[in-house]
């Protein structure tokens, strides 16, 4: 079982930067690939960022590419980065030039096994982005 906890959500205008992170515990942080995704009001939930465990890459493998670690939707590729940090089992997504339409609920989740599966959820973290 792998449990997370999401925080860093706000209300920030048009144009800011956030920083959304999810605590994992449970299991060994090093092995899970780490997803962010976001559900807007009235929408369906989408895929943002995944960046793998170092030795599974697995189904990410084609995406990603040789060498890298991480993957991102055509939509947030230019402002958002995500990153881990397996000493403190935190996962980040840095958010910048932010918009209106990136107003949604925030979720971290975990691909324990490579599969592209994604297991475990957070309960999400509320992003509002208005004037």
């Amino acid at each position: 079982q792998v449990h997370l906890i999401e925080s860093g959500g706000g209300l920030v205008q048009p144009g800011a930067s956030l920083t959304v992170s999810c605590l994992a515990s449970g299991r060994d942080f090093s092995t899970l690939t780490m997803g962010w995704f976001r559900q807007p009001p009235g929408k369906e939930r989408e895929f943002l960022a995944v960046i793998v465990a170092a030795d599974r890459i697995t189904h990410w493998a084609a995406l990603i590419g040789p060498g890298g670690m991480t993957y991102y939707s055509d939509s947030v590729r230019d402002r958002f980065t995500i990153s881990r940090d397996n000493r403190n089992n935190t996962v980040s997504l840095q958010m910048s030039v932010l918009r209106p339409e990136d107003t949604a609920k925030y979720y971290c989740a975990a691909d324990p096994d490579g599969s592209g599966e994604f297991e475990y959820w957070g309960r999400g973290a509320q992003v509002t982005v208005s004037s």
